[in-house]
């Protein structure tokens, strides 16, 4: 009796300190520790942000400690998130004061070894039309010859109350003729499109990207099936869908897709609620048919794995993610894995 009741104390206290330790922190990423799959691999990670400005921070210093965890991460590609903008001067040009805080962070990143940022992806209101060309010169003139493209979100959420990040771009976006006019301007001068937008929105993109035939876009985080809220019971029907609609945008030959990103709480798999993070076994389990169907439909050498750190911070560790990234195409060919690791992210965003 006596070690039946000090073995309900030791529990209790267990829990107890499960509770004190913060979802996303280091010490609770760090209780699930993995050995590192193929470790010498050469990776660019083509999707991250920064911030210091919303209850949390995720600076150059913290993105470099996840990049070292173990994986070859060699160059990373910083994507907009709206953060630092200029409080003062024309609202259009506002965005470019995220942009200037990114080059601050890469000359810090600069004073140490390992991992740099490449390449920065800003955000304009393409509803400028040919207009925006204005903010575009302001980002170049401002990166230091890391600007690479334009990011605005098609993001609109039907139900944001439930979403911990809800989009909300209006309705008709991707059919607003000044925002087509917009993505020409990106085209005719050599800069990429990436878009977030929800499942539900697949098949307004897959018509969106049909019209702009000569600009380069990037679909972020596989269209983003969601989960959570009044989706969380339909992952199957969403799934059958999603399948049809990501082979609908494949067949636009200027669209490329970032695979990752599908481990933000929204996605529903769960794991920003346990006490343990995601191992990478349990990952791959969870998501592999999306990553093959993907890969099928666009083929290796118009995909990019992604990190979508820190938001995909709540659910698994860097290191965690990147292993499952590469068991998942365990089977794929040498020159396969290197197109979707680097070499696309290499041609696509020039880095």
């Amino acid at each position: 009796m006596v070690i039946l009741n000090y073995l309900c104390i030791l529990k209790n206290l267990f829990k107890k300190k499960m509770a004190e330790i913060n979802i996303g922190s280091e010490e609770w990423l760090n209780l699930v520790k993995e050995e590192i799959v193929e470790p010498d691999r050469p990776i660019i990670d083509p999707h991250h942000h920064l911030w210091n400005d919303r209850g949390s921070t995720y600076l150059v210093e913290d993105l470099k400690s996840d990049t070292g965890s173990g994986h070859n991460i060699v160059k990373t590609v910083f994507m907009e998130c709206g953060w630092a903008y200029k409080q003062d001067g024309p609202k259009h040009l506002k965005v470019v004061g995220e942009t200037e805080a990114v080059v601050e962070q890469v000359k810090e990143s600069k004073k140490t070894g390992g991992a740099f940022i490449a390449g920065i992806v800003s955000r304009a209101d393409l509803t400028l039309g040919e207009e925006v060309i204005e903010v575009l010169e302001a980002h170049q003139n401002a990166s230091d010859g890391l600007f690479r493209g334009i990011r605005h979100a098609g993001a609109r959420a039907e139900y944001p109350e439930v979403l911990s990040i809800p989009g909300r771009a209006p309705e008709g976006l991707f059919q607003d003729t000044k925002f087509l006019a917009g993505l020409r301007v990106l085209g005719k001068n050599d800069f990429t499109y990436d878009t977030w937008h929800y499942h539900y929105q697949n098949s307004e993109f897959a018509e969106m990207v049909r019209k702009v035939p000569d600009t380069q876009i990037i679909l972020d985080h596989f269209g983003t099936p969601l989960g959570v809220g009044p989706y969380a019971d339909k992952r199957e029907e969403i799934f059958i869908q999603w399948k049809e609609d990501i082979k609908e945008i494949s067949k636009s030959e200027n669209v490329y897709i970032k695979i990752g990103g599908m481990a933000m709480p929204d996605n529903g798999f769960g794991w920003n609620t346990r006490e343990k993070p995601a191992n990478s076994d349990e990952f791959v389990e969870a998501q592999r048919r999306y990553y093959l169907h993907a890969i099928e439909c666009f083929g290796p050498e118009r995909c990019m794995m992604e990190s979508n750190f820190p938001v995909d911070r709540m659910s698994l560790s860097y290191h965690v993610l990147y292993n499952g990234l590469k068991k998942i195409v365990s089977d794929f060919s040498e020159d396969e894995k290197h197109q979707m690791f680097y070499g696309t992210t290499e041609k696509v965003y020039r880095v």
